[in-house]
């Protein structure tokens, strides 16, 4: 929902270009918990199909031990009633041993297969106590992860909401002119990456078609959670890139962290993944000569821009080769 425009006084004292800083600022924030959020949705899904298998397993192991309580009840009740234990041991008392040895097998038999049950039974009841014990973790750690996802799409809305704020608090001539100066910057970088991109062909294989597929969207707008074909975050970028040359990736730049093998930052190629932050909260694709490809923050497009030890606040902590 739009904001009220404050009746604060205009920046009269603070250039439009500071103002911009500021607003640049709140939405790499955003941003970076935005794709924090990502990470804790990977991880809430994991959570979810590992509480979906246990309940299966629950169900399952339910059905189990209701069989076996009847099969249990059925063979006490069968004994019960035709009293072939009580006949069996009077039986031992007679004098003709052909009578005592075939009661007496026939006695060994139905203790053993009676014990069996029982064991059974008594093995498939500590599973399932042992499994609902661990649905019921299963189901706590769901509700957590649940809580901190929805935690941290709030704190993102919320630095965007400032940003917001600081843009309502400026006059219409000075939105104007901060307006201006935004696409006259996004002009310069769709420009100086639409030149950049021509050098990207040459690069081969999987980190090829990935790079290639990425420059493509140059120019695209960020949005939380995106993964294309319109819109992108940082993570939603490479995955797709990478998707398109046939490797699976989670939408997570935390995530695809643990993906391909490490590369020192003096040996890092074009088509490597770059990340930031600890923890990690953004990704790009290093696109060689000191500048990576990536979807930067809200309020920006897909670019290629400088590489460096640092993106925004966050610093550079790992490449990754696929």
């Amino acid at each position: 929902m739009a904001l009220v425009a404050s009746a604060a006084p205009a920046f009269a004292a603070q250039s439009i270009q500071a103002v911009q800083a500021q607003v640049t600022s709140l939405q790499i924030q955003a941003s970076a918990i935005a794709e924090s959020a990502q990470q804790s949705e990977v991880e809430l899904q994991n959570l979810e199909r590992s509480l979906s298998s246990v309940q299966s397993k629950d169900s399952a192991q339910s059905k189990s031990i209701q069989a076996l309580k009847a099969s249990v009840g059925a063979i006490a009740a069968q004994e019960y009633k035709n009293g072939e234990l009580s006949q069996s041991m009077a039986l031992l008392f007679s004098s003709d041993p052909t009578l005592y040895m075939n009661s007496a097998e026939s006695l060994q038999i139905v203790e053993s297969r009676y014990a069996n049950e029982l064991r059974q039974y008594a093995t498939a009841d500590q599973q399932l106590k042992a499994t609902a014990l661990t649905l019921g973790d299963q189901v706590a750690l769901v509700a957590k992860a649940k809580a901190k996802y929805v935690a941290e799409e709030a704190a993102a809305q919320a630095k965007l909401q400032q940003a917001e704020k600081l843009l309502n608090s400026l006059n219409k001539a000075e939105r104007a002119r901060l307006a201006a100066l935004q696409a006259s910057e996004d002009s310069q970088f769709q420009a100086s990456s639409l030149a950049l991109a021509k050098e990207g062909s040459g690069v081969t294989g999987a980190e090829g078609v990935a790079l290639r597929y990425a420059l493509k969207q140059l120019g695209s707008r960020y949005m939380f959670g995106a993964a294309g074909l319109v819109y992108w975050d940082c993570s939603g970028l490479t995955m797709r890139a990478f998707g398109s040359a046939g490797i699976a990736l989670p939408h997570s730049a935390a995530a695809q962290a643990g993906y391909g093998k490490h590369i020192a930052l003096n040996q890092v190629k074009p088509g490597d993944l770059v990340f930031f932050g600890q923890p990690i909260t953004h990704v790009g694709i290093y696109f060689g000569n000191g500048k990576m490809l990536d979807a930067p923050h809200s309020g920006a497009r897909v670019r290629i821009e400088d590489f460096s030890s640092w993106f925004g606040g966050e610093k550079y902590v790992a490449a990754r080769r696929l």
